[in-house]
């Protein structure tokens, strides 16, 4: 039953009383162990940890054993080959035939990749992309490149585009991690249809048997309000509105950003700040239509007209 590590990140045991418990990792043994009745499924995993914690670039120089830590938003993980520039150990260039050789070789190498690698490669350098103008943090950008990976093991991109899957990837992965970001925003930076986008990952959601929690409706107060630099104390007002919006039990089954927008909305009529349904309707990706009758939802819950 013990195997050698291998790539498949989603090592079960066989045993049918044990799929319900989860497999613990043991980094200091290199092993993956059942949670349930204790089998080790898999052994000599290689170390992948950074060692260097140098301040200086003389500490990296000292301490430096092993290069960065591999990474699954690269395509080979970080673990390939590089052929450098044409210069020897010591600075000086290369005589000219050895020039030669050594492009010859970048070329074979680049030609030896496979369409695998060279689709990940395109894949990842669009995620990269679209991590630096939405601004998604590292670890979920690993994430996401890890369940772009899954769906392309399952075999779910044939009759798909890649942008389109690589976008719900992060979406998903924004889900699992509770960073607002939109589906409108999603699809705006990766240049795809909504419409695509939500079809495409309903499947994801469905083969990969993903269990995405709803957002945070709060968190979506907060990057409204910063991106139309209102008032603190509307701000403020807005999470009050919201709570009491959750105890009076009127969120249920509502959209997370209009709701956001409603209450901010209402927050900024009763603190005198002018700021009109259109306004909040462009920077949130909801109707003003929306906005407005959940507004008067709030208002008429809450007594707020009173």
């Amino acid at each position: 039953m013990v195997e050698n590590y291998s790539n498949d990140y989603d090592v079960k045991c066989q045993l049918d009383t044990c799929k319900t418990y989860p497999t613990i990792t043991d980094s200091e043994r290199g092993e993956i162990i059942c949670g349930g009745c204790g089998l080790i499924l898999v052994q000599n995993i290689a170390d992948i940890s950074y060692e260097n914690n140098g301040y200086s670039q003389e500490d990296f120089i000292k301490l430096a054993r092993t290069g960065p830590a591999t990474s699954l938003t690269m395509y080979d993980k970080g673990l390939s080959t590089v052929i450098g520039t044409n210069k020897d150990s010591s600075g000086n260039l290369l005589p000219n035939k050895t020039k030669y050789e050594f492009n010859r070789l970048r070329t074979w190498d680049q030609r030896s990749k496979s369409r695998k690698t060279a689709t990940l490669s395109k894949a990842f350098t669009l995620l990269h992309g679209m991590k630096t103008k939405l601004g998604i943090p590292d670890n979920v950008v690993e994430n996401a490149a890890y369940i772009y990976r899954k769906t392309v093991n399952a075999k779910l991109t044939r009759g798909r585009t890649m942008a389109s899957l690589i976008s719900a990837s992060l979406y998903a992965a924004c889900r699992e991690n509770d960073i607002p970001r939109t589906l409108d925003d999603i699809a705006s930076v990766g240049n795809i249809e909504r419409r695509i986008l939500s079809r495409d990952l309903r499947t994801i959601i469905k083969k990969l048997g993903l269990n995405l929690n709803q957002y945070d409706t709060a968190s979506f107060i907060s990057k409204i309000s910063n991106n139309m630099n209102l008032k603190e104390k509307t701000k403020r007002d807005a999470f009050k509105i919201l709570k009491q919006c959750e105890k009076e039990q009127i969120t249920a089954g509502k959209h997370p950003v209009a709701q956001a927008a409603a209450s901010l909305y209402v927050s900024c009529i009763m603190n005198g700040e002018k700021v009109s349904q259109k306004k909040f309707s462009i920077e949130s990706g909801v109707s003003d239509v929306t906005i407005r009758n959940r507004a008067i939802v709030i208002k008429k819950m809450l007594k707020l007209g009173e």
